[in-house]
């Protein structure tokens, strides 16, 4: 694997695990650090298949995308979108038309300058550093790129349970849902330890020592999140379950994340 450095910016953590790198590491990317791939391992050990669940997730990101794209979207707003690999929302979206519009916003330094490299060419896909606990100044930047008065796919995968309760996760998201125009998509995946409650405590509890933190909440709550919106069919399920591709998977529950993708509705 390419382990060339020169895409780390100055000043980046390279002794405290962070969640886009460690993700990153996880997807098998080349994009993270010694002590990201020493914290996957452990991950991996606490919560076996947690790497598989984050192919999963990376996969439902491909089909949510591409149903926006068949209903007619064009313009992406991907918040904690984490360290570029294969299959980014402008490769797919551009892929179907080269004029599609893709933001990506992150808080992770590594994620946003390497982002900033791939798109250096790119005059339809862009990324800020921003933080999704401050919406309004989010939105604000958001707004340079990208049409709020046409429908946009706002993706929110595997973000929110990175946000404590003390924050207002749910409250926050519906200020997002809220300022999306109406016709607009928007998906959501979040760690969830119904199926699995004991291992779920253990990858908490290695999350921890990171420098981002989870929480895994109910399948009841996540589904919460979509309050106003009309779930796509299947509704929200775990990710493997959310239209796949010709595969049939056993004990989808073992893939951590679940929810699904809503429109909103036009008034």
């Amino acid at each position: 694997m390419d382990r060339d450095t020169n895409w780390i910016p100055d000043g980046a953590d390279l002794d405290t695990p962070s969640a886009a790198r460690v993700y990153d590491a996880l997807l098998g990317g080349a994009h993270n650090f010694e002590v990201d791939r020493e914290f996957a391992a452990k991950a991996k050990q606490v919560f076996p298949g947690v790497d598989v669940a984050c192919r999963a997730n990376r996969s439902f990101l491909r089909r949510a995308v591409v149903h926006g794209l068949d209903a007619g979207v064009r313009q992406f707003l991907d918040i904690g979108s984490g360290i570029p690999t294969v299959g980014n929302v402008h490769e797919i979206a551009q892929e179907v038309d080269p004029g599609a519009r893709v933001l990506y916003v992150d808080n992770e330094a590594v994620a946003v300058e390497h982002s900033k490299l791939i798109l250096d060419s790119n005059e339809h896909a862009s990324i800020i550093r921003a933080d999704m606990c401050q919406p309004e100044q989010l939105l604000e930047q958001a707004s340079d790129l990208l049409d709020f008065s046409e429908p946009i796919m706002l993706l929110m995968l595997a973000l929110v349970h990175f946000i404590p309760d003390s924050a207002g996760p749910a409250e926050l998201v519906a200020q997002y849902r809220q300022a999306l125009p109406d016709g607009s998509y928007l998906a959501i995946t979040h760690a969830t330890g119904d199926a699995r409650p004991d291992d779920m405590r253990k990858l908490e509890a290695l999350y921890a020592t990171s420098s981002n933190p989870a929480v895994a909440r109910s399948r009841a709550w996540i589904t919460g999140l979509f309050d106003g919106y009309e779930l796509v069919a299947p509704g929200a399920v775990f990710v493997p379950e959310w239209r796949p591709d010709n595969e049939t998977l056993d004990n989808p529950e073992n893939y951590i994340f679940f929810g699904g993708l809503g429109r909103k509705r036009d008034s």
